[in-house]
C-alpha cells in the first residue's frame, strides 16, 4: 500500500524557527509545516503579510496555524488576513487560531489588577496590559511585537463568518486565551 503524501499547513506569523511554536496537533510524519512571516530575520520559508499572502496558491494547504498574530493588525486589516487564511486553504481544511482574550483581560483591568502577574514564561512575568498592548519588554526592539486591538469569542466568530467560513467554534480556554477552529467548509 503506497502512504499518502503528508499533510501541509501553514504555519502564519511563525517567528523564529522553534518546534514548540507550532501546534502539538501538527507534529508528526502526517504534517509538513511551511513558515510564513513579515520578518525576514525570522527565516521563514515565505516572507509575507497575513493580510497578503499572495505568493502562497489558492487552495493548496489541509490547515493554517495562527498563533497570536491577529492582535497585532488593525482592525480594518482584520477581514483581509481572515480572507486571506480562507483562501490558500483546501475546501476541506481548517483555520486553527489562538490569540488573547479581551474579555478576560478587561476582567482583570477593571478588578484593578492590570499590573498583576497572571502567569510566567521564559521571557518574564506577564501582566493584563502585557496582553493588552503587546510584552513591554519587546516593543521597542520589535514594534511587529505591538497589539493594535483586541477580540472576545463573539466578535472572533462574527469575523470568521463574514470572512466566509461556514464552520466556526470559538472557545475561551480561561488561560487568557481565544481558540477558534473554522473551516471553507462544515465539518
Amino acid at each position: 500500500m503506497t502512504a499518502l503524501p503528508p499533510k501541509k499547513v501553514l504555519h502564519v506569523g511563525c517567528g523564529p524557527l522553534a518546534a514548540e511554536k507550532l501546534h502539538e496537533s501538527f507534529h508528526g510524519d502526517d504534517w509538513t509545516e511551511v513558515r510564513l512571516d513579515i520578518n525576514p530575520g525570522a527565516h521563514p520559508d515565505i516572507v509575507a503579510s497575513i493580510t497578503d499572502m499572495s505568493a502562497v496558491a489558492s487552495g493548496t494547504f489541509d490547515a493554517l496555524y495562527s498563533s497570536h498574530n491577529l492582535e497585532h493588525l488593525f482592525p480594518h486589516e482584520l477581514p483581509l488576513a481572515l480572507r486571506e487564511f480562507y483562501r490558500v486553504l483546501k475546501q476541506a481544511g481548517y483555520a486553527l487560531i489562538t490569540l488573547p482574550d479581551l474579555q478576560q483581560i478587561a476582567e482583570c483591568i477593571a478588578a484593578g489588577r492590570e499590573e498583576d502577574t497572571i502567569f510566567m514564561t521564559n521571557k518574564g512575568p506577564i501582566a493584563p496590559l502585557d496582553m493588552l498592548y503587546g510584552f513591554r519588554p519587546f516593543l521597542a526592539a520589535n514594534p511587529f511585537m505591538a497589539h493594535k486591538f483586541g477580540y472576545t469569542a463573539a466578535t472572533l466568530h462574527k469575523a470568521l463568518r463574514e470572512a466566509g467560513f461556514l464552520h466556526v467554534r470559538v472557545e475561551r480556554d480561561g488561560e487568557f486565551n481565544l481558540w477558534a477552529v473554522a473551516s471553507p467548509t462544515h465539518l
